[in-house]
């Protein structure tokens, strides 16, 4: 893959693990659209790299069109796709005890937004024979987030999705793949400024990027930026009933702890 002169859609890159990319991408040469809920988080963004800035709800189907609209409009044609917008709440009592509404959110945003600015993108991209598409999941895909179901299930989701893009599009040279770190330094585990102590394990959103290019350059469908999760997956698939009985154990221990210290914190631990 050759990044230079190439032009990129990033999604949730207004901060965290977006931002790193659009400012790899552009290090390297890559025309940018800087997409995020928070107009003014995009346009900074958008600013510091000469990127194209652009807001909206990824949920809204309308808000991915006024995205690839405002890509192809800029840029001609777009290359590379890094689907990143995500959240996490977590849930009050366990996996069934969150809303629909939530659920419904995440399923919107972390698989149906890539679906749907994929299939705005690839009637293009298999034309020329050429285009990449990247979903920034999480080890939660191919694991499982403690305290989080429904983010876990669609990072699953998203996973597949991946997996099914790649078998169906690879022979017209589409390049797909999937990223899934543990734990970074974003806002959505708490981390809000430079100063916040990481504890061991917990990586930089600019590790994730540079993980990221280094994967989709080698033409890698599954990244994973830790390379410990890569570990926990094969251990998983292994043995799946020893891993989910080592799942409740930790989910025990880390039960006790947060109940004692920050009763909102179960979801952080995979």
């Amino acid at each position: 893959m050759r990044f230079e002169g190439a032009t990129a859609i990033v999604t949730g890159a207004g901060q965290g693990i977006g931002a790193a990319l659009a400012t790899a991408l552009a290090q390297q040469g890559v025309r940018v659209l800087v997409s995020d809920l928070s107009a003014a988080k995009a346009q900074q963004v958008a600013d510091r790299i000469g990127g194209v800035a652009h807001h909206g709800d990824l949920c809204d189907p309308a808000s991915i069109g006024t995205m690839t609209d405002a890509a192809m409009n800029a840029f001609g044609q777009v290359d590379m796709l890094f689907s990143n917008a995500g959240f996490a709440l977590g849930e009050p009592d366990g996996s069934a005890s969150q809303s629909d509404g939530h659920w419904q959110k995440s399923w919107d945003l972390h698989v149906m937004a890539h679906l749907r600015a994929s299939r705005m993108l690839l009637p293009q991209m298999t034309e020329r024979g050429s285009g990449v598409l990247v979903n920034i999941a999480s080890a939660a895909g191919v694991l499982s987030q403690i305290g989080d179901a429904a983010y876990s299930a669609t990072k699953h989701a998203a996973v597949s999705l991946a997996q099914s893009l790649a078998i169906d599009h690879g022979a017209e040279g589409i390049q797909v793949s999937v990223v899934c770190p543990l734990y970074v330094a974003t806002p959505l585990l708490g981390y809000e400024s430079d100063s916040t102590e990481r504890p061991d394990g917990v990586i930089e959103p600019e590790a994730v990027a540079e993980a990221t290019l280094r994967g989709v350059g080698e033409g890698r469908f599954m990244i994973f930026p830790h390379p410990e999760a890569a570990t926990f997956f094969q251990r998983r698939a292994q043995d799946t009933d020893r891993w989910i009985a080592g799942m409740q154990r930790l989910r025990k221990r880390v039960k006790e702890q947060t109940d004692r210290s920050d009763p909102e914190s179960l979801h952080r631990f995979i």
